[in-house]
């Protein structure tokens, strides 16, 4: 999720407009940053903090990807692994790949839960965030309709928790979904992407990418797994 290109060495990262308002955070007067970035179509671009996170240094003629698994931290887990990351991206075409270097599993630390992001593009790396070791989210604002209809998509459920707040409730298969089928192309989006230099642009097809080699081809598998767990239900209501 950054203005990077390539194998470019620029070392100021930048978020993209998948974000979330129900979670904002003030920063710089009236300036919001919105966290948890998910809701298609924004561009909230905040430049003027991101989260400390490692930078790792573009190598030439580098071959493959390698992986750095951080300690998720406390109340937080990472919901894939490196297997099912290494899995899901040999399904892609190699050329897909070929600029990628580094899939960090990123820890949420203090700092970074005031911007807490899923996922992002930094360089020739991606990295993946961990989310509350429960599997729900807590907000302070309800979701937008953009909001609501990407979560289903993968299974996530937002419900009403009351007094203005509320959540974005989520099963492990769920999320792993969404995770390895959205946040992960998505960036890859961003990795591949060396034509559009406008943030909006690049936003558009990053969740393109996402969408067309993430969601519709697993969406077979999607559906037949929606379909065994209302059978299951089901079966328990009898």
């Amino acid at each position: 999720m950054s203005n990077f290109h390539g194998h470019n060495t620029h070392r100021q990262p930048r978020t993209s407009g998948r974000v979330n308002p129900a979670r904002t955070a003030r920063v710089g007067g009236d300036r919001r940053m919105a966290p948890r970035a998910r809701s298609r179509g924004q561009t909230n671009v905040l430049r003027v903090f991101m989260p400390p996170e490692t930078w790792h240094e573009p190598r030439e003629n580098a071959s493959g990807y390698k992986f750095v698994v951080e300690s998720a931290g406390p109340g937080y887990r990472h919901v894939v692994t490196p297997d099912e990351v290494r899995a899901r991206l040999a399904l892609l075409p190699p050329s897909f790949t070929a600029g990628l270097q580094v899939v960090q599993l990123g820890r949420m630390t203090r700092k970074k839960r005031s911007m807490p992001l899923y996922g992002m593009q930094w360089g020739s790396a991606i990295y993946l965030y961990p989310i509350e070791e429960s599997l729900v989210e807590h907000y302070n604002h309800p979701p937008t309709p953009a909001q609501r209809t990407e979560a289903k998509m993968y299974g996530g459920r937002w419900e009403d928790a009351g007094g203005g707040k509320w959540r974005l409730v989520w099963t492990l298969e769920a999320v792993k979904d969404f995770y390895l089928n959205n946040i992960l192309l998505h960036e890859l989006g961003h990795l591949l992407d060396t034509r559009n230099t406008r943030t909006i642009d690049r936003e558009r097809y990053a969740e393109w990418f996402a969408v067309e080699y993430g969601y519709r081809p697993t969406q077979r598998e999607r559906q037949a797994r929606r379909i065994a767990s209302l059978s299951t239900s089901e079966g328990r209501s009898a």
